[in-house]
Order: C-alpha cells, then sequence, then structure tokens
C-alpha cells in the first residue's frame, strides 16, 4: 500500500493548478508560507516515504497534497539519478546546484512529467506562482536529500543511492 501525504486539511492554504502551495520549514525565499522548524513539512514525508513509494507503478490520489507528494517523488528520483556517479560530497552538491538551474516547466508546457495530475494554470500569475513555488520546494528537496545521501564523511550512501536504478511509475528518467 502507498504512503499518502498527511496535509489533507486545506484550510487557509492558496493554491495553483490545483495544487496546495503547503508551508515549508525553509530558508529559500520564495512563495511558499513559512512552517515551524518542529513541525513535519511535505518535503520531510517525500523523503520519508520515497523508499517505499517509488516501487509502486500506482498512486491513488487522496488528497491534492498526494499530487505534491507524487511530484517530489519523481523529483526526488531525478535527483538521485543525477547523483549517481557523484563520490563525493562537493561533486553531488554541484550536480544538484545544476539541476536546481534548469527550467522548471508548469503543466501545459512540454516537459511537465504529469500532464494530467495538475490543472493548466488560468493565468500567466498562476504559472509564474506554482513555476517559482516548484523551484522553491526543488531546492528545498534537494538541499536535504544531499544530507540523506551522503554521510557526514562525504561518501556516498549506498542504502539511498541504490534507488536511483528505480522507476517510479514507470518513467524513466534520462
Amino acid at each position: 500500500m502507498v504512503y499518502h501525504s498527511s496535509f489533507v486539511d486545506e484550510e487557509g492554504i492558496t493554491k495553483a493548478c490545483s495544487c496546495p502551495l503547503l508551508p515549508l520549514k525553509t530558508h529559500i525565499k520564495g512563495p511558499a508560507p513559512v512552517s515551524d522548524q518542529d513541525k513535519i513539512d511535505i518535503v520531510d514525508e517525500a523523503i520519508t516515504f520515497f523508499r517505499a513509494n517509488v516501487f509502486f507503478k500506482n498512486f491513488d490520489i487522496k488528497s491534492p497534497a498526494d499530487k505534491l507528494l507524487i511530484y517530489l517523488t519523481f523529483y526526488i528520483n531525478v535527483a538521485l539519478k543525477r547523483l549517481e556517479g557523484c563520490r563525493t560530497l562537493a561533486v553531488g552538491t554541484k550536480a544538484i546546484i545544476n539541476l536546481g538551474l534548469e527550467k522548471v516547466p508548469v503543466p501545459g508546457e512540454p516537459g511537465f512529467p504529469f500532464p494530467g495530475l495538475f490543472s493548466v494554470p488560468r493565468t500567466q500569475d498562476e504559472a509564474e506562482l506554482f513555476r517559482n513555488y516548484l523551484k522553491q520546494i526543488r531546492e528545498e528537496t534537494s538541499g536535504r536529500l544531499l544530507n540523506c545521501a551522503y554521510r557526514p564523511n562525504g561518501t556516498p550512501n549506498k542504502w539511498w543511492l541504490a534507488f536511483a536504478k528505480r522507476k517510479f511509475m514507470n518513467i524513466v528518467v534520462l
């Protein structure tokens, strides 16, 4: 059984492209509201559930936050694929920074991995809000993922990097 997000309460949460813009424990500038440092956020859930959820080919959506969990699981898979050949934390950090510099597509644009998962933005402002949120959440996920993928001495953690070979929902990562 797939792990679902615990963020099911949508009251007071801004949405863009039918996706809730959930609070993050972050210092990165962006449109996401700031969460308390002692609370679990969607990035914590995505990293915690990644190694279990990556094995599933189907993912039934029980709340809008599950859509974000699917997107982050895919992004973690992409990031691990980029880290696969990196033998030190310094090289891995460069690879993750380069991944963060890539253009972030939104629904309706070529390159968006899940065309039917999120609705197409109705306005250019909504598209930019969603793009900025995805960029912020990807940067935050990347930073936290480096702490998991590499040990404190800077060597790769094979128990994490082994998951780079997995396909999430039968999507091939290049």
